[in-house]
């Protein structure tokens, strides 16, 4: 499937903030993302709200950061594109309470991840626009990428447009005031986005990280090794070569690591990805387009997330995590969030 890219030197005349001019974008939620995008779009001189429940730590953050805090209903009631900067599993609830009934008409709702279009927890109606922008990483970096003057790779997709039929010129205009232009946007669909996205949390970044590296600790205590030697040769190493991976891709970080390593990497490889792993992959994905991940978290939601902070408890007794923080206290600059 070919891809399109755009950017601010590919199409500039696309790039502009001239369609926010005169109009407001609503930052629903102020946690990690909808803080960096409110802060980036102010500071691209663009007029923003932020909207959140009352009494939340979020009111309060942004209120000192200068920003304009109303509740959730009356961000949505003034703005022409309210931007969904909540967690997933509250969408349907915060949507359907607090943002359907107060939309403008023909104003366009935007949304950073296409879980709860693509699942049917949110519906937006009919003459309203539905699109989507997706920085591809967390609010803390695409802050720190706009303010040096660049910007992270983000995926866009229209679901609908408003009748004014402004909704993409809007989510452009929304990716310049982000940074997100500097580099470049990508089109796809809210399906696409959303089971690709949920993939790679779950087969790679997220669930087939923190399995691999505990499975390969324990294995390593397991065998009589000291846990401290365990958790450097497991996970702390596990950033630099994901920094070369990131920067170079796999060919170039193979180039930049040692024979050695290369070596036992193409000979492993393949003994620990076999069929059966690629299969249980396939089942994962197909978890996911079929709806079933989304079920569980909503089921789980309903019951207060029991199952969920379970499994939080349980990762947080685990052995590596003392281990862990030995090895950290020989780096003190991590606690003052330099990674």
């Amino acid at each position: 499937m070919t891809i399109s890219v755009l950017n601010q030197r590919t199409h500039p005349e696309r790039f502009t903030l001239a369609p926010l001019s005169g109009r407001t974008v609503a930052i629903i939620g102020y946690g990690n993302q909808g803080r960096a995008q409110a802060l980036c779009l102010r500071d691209s001189g663009v007029a923003c709200v932020v909207g959140v429940r009352e009494g939340s730590r979020g009111a309060v953050t942004a209120g000192s950061d200068g920003l304009t805090v109303y509740t959730i209903d009356e961000a949505a009631g003034m703005a022409d594109l309210i931007v969904m900067a909540l967690p997933d599993e509250v969408h349907g609830e915060v949507f359907r309470e607090s943002v359907d009934p107060h939309l403008r008409e023909r104003a366009t709702v935007g949304f950073l991840h296409g879980f709860s279009v693509r699942f049917g927890s949110v519906t937006v109606r009919p003459g309203s626009g539905c699109v989507l922008l997706a920085p591809k990483g967390p609010g803390v970096t695409l802050r720190r990428l706009f303010l040096e003057g660049r910007g992270l790779p983000a995926l866009y997709a229209m679901h609908q447009d408003s009748e004014a039929g402004d909704a993409e010129p809007l989510t452009f205009a929304w990716a310049t005031g982000i940074g997100c232009g500097r580099s470049g946007v990508i089109a796809t669909t809210f399906a696409d986005e959303a089971e690709t996205d949920l993939f790679g949390e779950q087969a790679v970044l997220c669930g087939g990280m923190l399995g691999l590296v505990i499975a390969a600790f324990e294995t390593m205590v397991d065998a009589g090794y000291a846990p401290e030697l365990a958790y450097l040769e497991c996970c702390h190493e596990l950033k630099q070569v994901a920094d070369l991976l990131y920067a170079r891709g796999p060919a170039g970080m193979a180039e930049a690591i040692s024979n050695t390593a290369e070596f036992g990497a193409y000979r492993t490889g393949g003994m620990l990805i076999d069929d059966l792993v690629r299969a249980r992959m396939l089942e994962i994905l197909d978890a996911i387009r079929g709806g079933a991940f989304a079920r569980a978290i909503e089921l789980d939601s309903q019951n207060g997330f029991r199952w969920f902070k379970e499994q939080r408890e349980r990762l947080r007794a685990h052995a590596i995590n003392p281990a862990g923080e030995e090895i950290r206290e020989l780096m003190p600059w991590l606690k003052q969030g330099e990674i």
